[in-house]
């Protein structure tokens, strides 16, 4: 997102992981220092403990035109079919989400499904030993690659859309699809079995996303509608 940004000739300030921990002393503070009059801020942190998360909110102040959140679609708890008219389930995650609806900008949620592209993916956990069917692999998953999440962050920043939209590609499928199809495509064997029981409940999700209405109101055309170009274009 901060190449899309720069080559249109915006000032990008980013703060990584290893650039400030807001837990500690002086963190909050730095990290509220980069947010300077009428910027748009893009907050992709995930939920921290305690009230670190509406504390950071709050640092923001009044001065930013807009801020654009980056939640996840774990917030639609057990269901099965998600839209941008799904409600959510209590979390800390929706907490942030209402901290940021609250300020006094205009604001703009964003919740993507399962983020893969080069290094991160079925692909990568399979080739290195780490991917796990849950059963028989038939629970759907919705994936987005991280290109085309960039290129919707991008006109979510510079659009005055409101509201909370999931973000997700065209082809939810069942896990056992794209490990086949990952097996396949690498020569790997295809991944072990997991008893449900033996699998946290984080990656326990079996659901299906869909994310065309944010694309629509953005104006925005997926690069990988399917794993089946996301995947290729990763490697």
């Amino acid at each position: 997102m901060a190449r899309l940004l720069a080559v249109r000739g915006v000032c990008v300030r980013m703060v990584g992981r290893s650039e400030a921990d807001l837990t500690q002393a002086g963190g909050l503070e730095h990290f509220a220092s980069l947010v300077t009059p009428g910027c748009v801020v893009l907050h992709s942190i995930p939920t921290l403990p305690g009230a670190v998360d509406r504390d950071l909110v709050g640092a923001f102040g009044d001065r930013p035109a807009r801020v654009v959140y980056l939640s996840t679609t774990s917030v639609y708890g057990s269901t099965h079919l998600a839209d941008e008219h799904t409600p959510v389930c209590e979390c800390a995650r929706v907490e942030t989400e209402r901290a940021v609806q609250a300020g006094p900008w205009d604001s703009l949620i964003l919740r993507p499904a399962a983020i893969y592209g080069p290094g991160r993916g079925v692909h990568v956990a399979m080739a290195h030993g780490r991917y796990t069917l849950l059963g028989d692999g038939s629970n759907f998953i919705s994936r987005i690659h991280v290109d085309d999440l960039a290129a919707i962050v991008e006109a979510a920043l510079l659009s005055p859309l409101t509201g909370a939209y999931p973000v997700a590609d065209q082809h939810p499928c069942p896990a056992r699809e794209i490990a086949e199809y990952c097996s396949q495509l690498l020569g790997l064997p295809l991944p072990q079995r997991a008893e449900v029981e033996d699998v946290p409940l984080s990656r326990r999700a079996d659901r299906r996303v869909d994310g065309s209405a944010i694309c629509r109101h953005l104006s925005v055309t997926l690069r990988y509608p399917s794993y089946k170009e996301g995947i290729p274009a990763s490697l």
